[in-house]
């Protein structure tokens, strides 16, 4: 997958792949469709960091999770 590229679709994968990861019980709560293209730098820097650690504390996944919420469209 080609993330280099600014798309609902990249969105879309991302989000899956974070949640997938954070093994999030209300996963249905963070639809792709709620982000926007614009803030796709900030979703890929979650991503990166989600994707690039092996094990994530309680309070990381809380941080992160919280994140995500600031970057939901409104």
């Amino acid at each position: 997958m080609d993330l280099s590229q600014k798309t609902a679709e990249n969105i879309e994968y991302m989000i899956e792949q974070i949640k997938t990861k954070l093994r999030m019980a209300s996963g249905a709560a963070m639809s792709s469709t709620a982000f926007s293209v614009d803030q796709y730098e900030d979703i890929r820097d979650v991503y990166e960091l989600v994707m690039n650690k092996s094990n994530l504390s309680i309070s990381e996944v809380e941080a992160l999770v919280s994140e995500l919420g600031r970057l939901r469209s409104r």
